[in-house]
């Protein structure tokens, strides 16, 4: 593996050492094995996410997307290898990171307000702001024009649309200031209008904050504008890499196990098998073969709060390929 981010010497100038940091490793993952019962999900995967990046996360259902997340929150343990987070071993409740899980299709009738639905993350064991203290109100509304949803913070989760619901569910996550965002599908059931809105309030927020992403999702072209690389899973493989160095006929044939056709029209990018759109068939939600959607919202603050809160539910890289 190829390990970036090594110590700054104290003779580079302020702005070497802010760029040394920028470029800093936010999450590595060394001889990386995840089983689940007696599937192997990833097999000796190693690669490095550096601070700053905007990764996309793509491949075939099933191929491991949600749980590799999982991994990362300390939720799934590795059969082997070893994964850190900002340098340190991955550990339930690490506050460093902000997740969406995939399941949120309950949020729709909550008559909830936004801003309480927000702040809700903050604790899970409170019920929004009255219960608050002023630095977590400061929170909340810091986050909240983040992704301009001061509107929104006013009406109920049932009068917004899919695509403002995520907005709140994307205020949720940086509840504390992250430093590596998770967002399983953020995508699912949005039109291609919200879509678009979604991935460029994502990248705009990242690119703001400095902080790295790592967004899931079952097709490529909606991302291809805001990403800087592309993490694709398949077989128990990783590649990651530019969209030009990973989506090709040699690397995703090998990762869906069959021969993979990559057609490139009008900025558009179609993986095909057999003349057959392979992509278009990940839309329903991925269960990696542990029952297993996530049902948390939100952000983890802490080791008291892991990713549980029941809300009704560039360089370093390594080609694996």
């Amino acid at each position: 593996m190829n390990v970036t981010g090594r110590s700054t010497p104290a003779n580079l100038s302020a702005s070497a050492a802010t760029l040394a940091a920028s470029r800093a490793p936010v999450l590595e993952l060394d001889h990386v094995t995840l089983e689940l019962g007696d599937r192997t999900i990833l097999r000796d995967a190693g690669f490095v996410v550096n601070q700053g990046e905007f990764i996309g996360v793509l491949g075939p259902n099933g191929a491991g997307k949600t749980t590799l997340m999982r991994a990362v929150l300390g939720l799934v343990p590795a059969a082997s290898g070893s994964i850190r987070v900002l340098g340190q071993p991955v550990e339930r409740g690490n506050a460093s990171i902000g997740y969406m899980p995939q399941t949120r299709s309950a949020l729709a009738g909550r008559r909830v307000r936004g801003r309480d639905f927000v702040a809700m993350a903050a604790d899970g064991h409170r019920w929004g702001l009255p219960h608050a203290d002023a630095r977590t109100r400061a929170d909340v509304e810091r986050v909240l024009e983040l992704v301009d949803g001061r509107k929104l913070a006013e009406r109920p989760l049932s009068e917004l649309s899919g695509g403002e619901r995520q907005r709140l569910l994307l205020a949720q996550c940086l509840l504390g200031a992250p430093k590596l965002l998770l967002l399983d599908e953020p995508l699912i059931s949005l039109d291609p209008h919200h879509q678009k809105s979604v991935v460029e309030l994502v990248r705009r927020v990242q690119q703001e904050l400095g902080i790295a992403v790592l967004f899931s999702a079952h097709e490529l072209n909606p991302l291809l504008n805001s990403l800087d690389r592309v993490l694709y899973l398949g077989s128990g493989v990783a590649a990651l890499g530019t969209v030009d160095e990973v989506i090709t006929r040699p690397v995703l044939s090998r990762l869906y196990g069959s021969p993979i056709d990559v057609m490139r029209v009008n900025g558009r990018i179609f993986v095909m098998s057999g003349g057959v759109e392979v992509e278009k068939h990940d839309h329903e939600h991925e269960h990696d073969g542990n029952g297993g959607h996530s049902h948390s919202h939100g952000h983890s603050h802490g080791p008291a709060h892991d990713h549980s809160h029941q809300h009704d539910s560039r360089d370093g890289h390594k080609h694996d390929v």
